[in-house]
């Protein structure tokens, strides 16, 4: 009956559990892992730049910056 069902049911959960940490274990200093093992975070922010790669800046827009560095203006009390 219906008791079995749940029973059942909760030995797959755990079981799925504990083959879900010891994948992670695995793949834990591993440079891929499998999609269900990754952050879940928003496909926006999966295909965003990484800090890295936003900061970085063109040879000419280095050039530019050296040449006109930001002003800095003193104000008379």
């Amino acid at each position: 009956g219906r008791g079995g069902r749940t029973v059942t049911a909760r030995v797959h959960i755990v079981m799925n559990q504990q083959q879900k940490t010891n994948l992670r274990k695995l793949y834990m200093n591993k440079k891929y892992k499998p999609l269900d093992l990754r952050r879940k975070k928003t496909r926006a922010m999966r295909k965003a730049l990484s800090t890295k790669d936003a900061n970085r800046k063109t040879l000419k827009e280095i050039r530019k910056r050296s040449i006109y560095p930001q002003r800095k203006y003193a104000l008379k009390a």
